[in-house]
């Protein structure tokens, strides 16, 4: 059985605050020596749509060029972020994440609740996971703001018996591949791996750099910067 290094959360510039090109993404994750990496843009399947169209990704789920790209969304659910694998979705933000979860699993993805206790990143509180119908749970983020929160993740899914991923929440090129899932399958396609996350993985575990973090909040900033210039401005006939 051959073992696949996958990068579970990754944002292209597809993002609000993503900064880098699909194409650079999979060249950083290739260099590092990753096997694949899902495409996680909030909100948005426009780089998968991008990497389809391109023929960067198969519509069968197949790798291209020992490559594989996982489709996915991070949905700003009505009660945080919501990792959605394997699908391609339409635009849900502020929905309510049991919905989410619904329509994820319809589609035969997976819906794993990224950063849990991160509470300067929407992630969703243990009230709200308690009640949702999830198949894994991220346990460590190489972004998260408190290392804390990484091992508070780990303690609720040991508890509730939850499959474990880790991943970079990579916002540019250089910070992929960071941290990432190990799964041992002899399938190695979109299917193959969503089985094998719901079986279990090793977790390769490592922060971003000061550099990365610093760009990533600069990043973010930005966005929300940009946000609030364009809410401020006058409609049109308004001084």
């Amino acid at each position: 059985m051959s073992a696949y290094k996958i990068d579970l959360h990754c944002h292209s510039w597809y993002s609000g605050d993503g900064v880098s090109a699909p194409e650079a993404l999979i060249a950083a994750a290739r260099k590092k020596g990753l096997n694949g990496f899902a495409m996680t843009d909030h909100n948005t399947s426009d780089a998968c749509r991008y990497m389809l169209d391109k023929g960067l990704m198969r519509e069968d789920g197949q790798p291209v060029d020992d490559f594989l790209i996982i489709p996915g969304v991070e949905v700003t659910t009505a009660e945080g972020h919501l990792l959605c694998l394997g699908v391609i979705l339409p635009y849900l933000k502020g929905v309510p994440a049991r919905e989410v979860c619904k329509i994820v699993h319809e589609a035969d993805g997976l819906a794993i609740p990224p950063h849990p206790y991160d509470a300067f990143r929407a992630g969703i509180r243990e009230a709200v996971l308690d009640e949702l119908d999830i198949d894994a749970l991220e346990v460590f983020n190489a972004a998260t703001t408190f290392k804390k929160y990484n091992s508070m993740a780990f303690n609720y899914a040991t508890e509730r018996g939850l499959p474990m991923t880790a991943g970079s929440d990579a916002h540019h090129e250089s910070a992929i591949g960071t941290a990432y899932t190990i799964l041992h399958t002899e399938d190695f396609s979109v299917n193959g791996l969503l089985r094998q996350i719901k079986v279990g993985a090793e977790l390769n575990q490592r922060y971003l750099s000061p550099r990365d973090a610093f760009r990533k909040t600069w990043n973010n900033l930005l966005r929300i910067r940009k946000k609030k210039t364009h809410t401020s401005e006058p409609a049109a006939g308004q001084s």
